[in-house]
């Protein structure tokens, strides 16, 4: 099985705030949480769930992943809305979700703050479209 799809981070920030169960899953690394920032749901009364894909700091993928998210978020038939810095992480993460039966499984394209441009970040993703974010 595949995820369900794509979507931009305005499309998420909008899935998360029309269906109350739709869950963020923030799947970069603790450094990437406490050095770059993360998504700031409190105004929708929910928390992103922070889950490395990839252990920090030797980048080996997470071995708990798959039983971490299901501790997280049981219901696997609501929407869980993948992220990551860039939009590639998030990929692998949603396929394995889905692979494993959570049926709305979406990876949010660019990320928290988009691919590499010239060198540096932030162009396009969850920071660049204005949607809250804080810093822990």
């Amino acid at each position: 099985m595949s995820r369900a799809g794509d979507v931009t981070p305005r499309e998420a920030w909008d899935v998360l705030t029309t269906e109350p169960g739709a869950v963020l899953v923030d799947v970069r690394t603790r450094a990437e949480w406490t050095f770059v920032g993360v998504p700031d749901l409190a105004g929708l009364g929910k928390q992103p769930v922070l889950l490395e894909w990839n252990d920090y700091p030797d980048g080996q993928r997470n071995p708990r992943f798959l039983d971490e998210l299901a501790a997280a978020v049981p219901d696997r038939d609501v929407p869980v809305l993948f992220l990551c810095r860039s939009g590639v992480r998030s990929v692998g993460a949603s396929d394995a979700a889905a692979d494993a039966g959570w049926s709305r499984a979406f990876n949010v394209l660019d990320g928290f703050e988009g691919p590499t441009v010239d060198g540096h970040r932030g162009a396009v993703g969850w920071r660049a479209d204005g949607l809250p974010w804080s810093q822990p």
